[in-house]
């Protein structure tokens, strides 16, 4: 009964998970690969993550532009959600993660994160962000009644 939330960028997924009960987000780990078309090995990382945590649902950062249009990464993203639906068979939301990675960065500093680093560690941070913005959603009142 996990959510899993994916920060995806152009040569890193940062993968976040929540607790059984859909109320945290906590940082899993950040999946890497040389080139951006290069997928294949991210995929199997995130289906065995799903499997290991009994995945049951993705959360997706769509990163729309400041004036809520769709730029090229958020295309991407798109696509990318697609190949999750097709290879998981899991429904994918896609989640406006707009300054998420701005968020996590003012955060490991205000932390006391060493510049150098913080890179290693922003985009599972960005993930737990998307996640936990999510999961906030559906613990709503309203959203309590639509469950």
């Amino acid at each position: 009964m996990r959510v899993m939330g994916l920060d995806f960028g152009s040569k890193t997924v940062g993968v976040a998970i929540s607790d059984p009960l859909r109320i945290t987000a906590q940082p899993m780990e950040i999946v890497r690969r040389k080139s951006e078309n290069k997928l294949r090995q991210t995929l199997a990382r995130l289906e065995e993550l799903i499997e290991e945590y009994q995945v049951t649902q993705l959360v997706l950062g769509l990163p729309k532009n400041m004036n809520n249009t769709l730029g090229e990464r958020a295309e991407k993203s798109l696509e990318f959600k697609e190949m999750l639906e097709r290879r998981t068979g899991l429904p994918v939301v896609m989640w406006d993660e707009r300054l998420t990675t701005v968020e996590a960065n003012r955060a490991m500093i205000e932390g006391g994160v060493r510049r150098e680093d913080r890179s290693k560690h922003v985009d599972a941070l960005a993930a737990v962000l998307i996640l936990q913005g999510y999961l906030d959603s559906i613990s709503a009142p309203e959203a309590a009644e639509l469950r």
